[in-house]
């Protein structure tokens, strides 16, 4: 159609209207012009999913998780998505892993590995190592040994080694420490490295495939769970690229435990397992009765509520264990049958009873601990670790004529005083949101830590 054609199909149209205007009828398009666009739309839904039968007890808990956390794509836009991806480029929004700022990315953890980018090595739990590549010498006749952990440390090329002077874990070079020691005689080797993994291909057969070699002069320490790689100029950007391939490491937390050997490695949420799962591990510090390295989450907002963590708990448990991909989030969490409803009360990840370890270091740990903890804690002050209660009753470093805590006197204490905000305190008041500068804790946790400092503050 002509641009003419067009414009004087539009002044007809026009021109019928003006006429018909004063009889009350309106025209349609298709008796003005004779024809109209067919169009029948195509539109995505949504399934509603397999029905489950609702709970219908009286704990009130239970039929608040119930009434707000209907599926998981709520539990995921309702708790994930505000608690732990609240800004781009912040924590486990497009920063951290893993990235839970979508609801495909969040069901993607059901059976996915932990820890895969730990940032520091001391923050890895022992559940969450898995099996680690091999490793052997081309020239010399042992098993592949599977790698513990290995690091490189730049410095000067020409050293001067020898039985007199052997290398030592400080020393510049590749330092590679294994499960099992090398079947060697001698200090030293000159040999090509390989660094071996089992794969399964298209085909769905295991292979063994070597991935990375590096020939240079090893030395052989300790009692031969440790080789030094020597490292020249012109070398330095094979191992560069070496360390960046993602070598997989069998005890990355360098504590002597290989983690995969003492049990099946941990995934992030394991399906029909919430207490096997590594993010709720992570929210409760603990896991399977042992402590979770790191500060626990979410660091920068309040911890989860009794009735949001049993919609985080039934929706785990309610997971298929043999189903092929992950679920789409539409079907409804089954609050009935879940294990979880019976006593949700002991999903309180503040604890019971109010005196420091029942209580009050759970309220600090979970509010406080994302700056307070770790290897470099703010103000040198950590409420994560082993001391931290003694160091409370001890003196504050920013006014040293105060404890932190003054057993049986809140307005004495300092740590009292930064959490209200009270006008004598040096610098912001506590807690601080990275996010969004400070907020306070809620009420019923600021009555318990006041009534655990007037009641003596009492250990246990």
């Amino acid at each position: 159609m002509t641009k003419t054609t067009h414009n004087l199909r539009v002044a007809l149209f026009l021109v019928a209207l003006s006429l018909l205007a004063g009889c009350g009828d309106e025209p349609t398009e298709e008796e003005v012009l004779g024809s109209t666009i067919k169009f029948e739309p195509n539109r995505p839904s949504s399934d509603e999913g397999e029905a489950v039968d609702p709970y219908t007890g009286d704990n009130d808990l239970v039929l608040e998780a119930q009434q707000r956390f209907r599926t998981g794509l709520d539990l995921h836009r309702k708790v994930i998505y505000r608690t732990c991806t609240p800004n781009g480029g912040v924590c486990h929004n497009q920063k951290e892993y893993p990235d839970l700022r979508t609801p495909a990315n969040f069901f993607s953890t059901i059976g996915a590995p932990c820890n895969v980018q730990p940032g520091e090595w001391e923050s890895v739990y022992d559940r969450c190592e898995r099996p680690g590549d091999r490793f052997k010498l081309s020239d010399h006749d042992f098993n592949e040994i599977e790698i513990g952990w290995l690091e490189y440390i730049p410095g000067e090329e020409e050293q001067d080694y020898g039985d007199e002077n052997m290398p030592d874990a400080e020393s510049p070079g590749l330092h590679i420490y294994l499960h099992d020691p090398v079947n060697i005689d001698r200090n030293e080797t000159y040999s090509t490295g390989q660094f071996i993994r089992t794969f399964v291909d298209a085909d769905g057969k295991v292979k063994d495939l070597v991935f990375a070699n590096f020939r240079t002069r090893w030395w052989i320490l300790d009692d031969g769970r440790h080789l030094m790689a020597e490292v020249r100029n012109y070398q330095v950007d094979t191992i560069n690229e070496l360390m960046s391939v993602g070598i997989v490491q069998g005890d990355t937390n360098r504590n002597g435990t290989y983690g995969a050997r003492e049990a099946k490695p941990a995934t992030l949420l394991e399906p029909g397992k919430p207490d096997e799962s590594y993010l709720i591990g992570r929210l409760r510090g603990t896991m399977g009765g042992e402590p979770v390295p790191g500060s626990r989450m979410p660091l920068a907002n309040q911890p989860l509520s009794i009735p949001e963590m049993l919609a985080l708990f039934c929706f785990v448990e309610g997971l298929d264990a043999n189903a092929d991909s992950p679920p789409d989030g539409t079907s409804p969490i089954d609050y009935k049958d879940c294990s979880y409803s019976e006593d949700p009360e002991s999903l309180n990840l503040l604890g019971e009873g109010v005196t420091w370890s029942g209580r009050v270091s759970r309220i600090l740990e979970a509010n406080c601990g994302g700056c307070h903890g770790g290897a470099q804690p703010a103000a040198e002050l950590n409420l994560t670790d082993d001391e931290a209660y003694t160091t409370l009753l001890g003196a504050s470093q920013q006014q040293p004529d105060l404890n932190l805590v003054e057993p049986g006197s809140p307005e004495e204490s300092y740590l009292w005083l930064k959490i209200t905000d009270d006008e004598s305190i040096t610098g912001s008041a506590m807690p601080i949101d990275p996010l969004n500068g400070t907020r306070t804790l809620t009420q019923a946790e600021l009555d318990d830590i006041r009534t655990w400092i007037e009641n003596g503050a009492m250990d246990e």
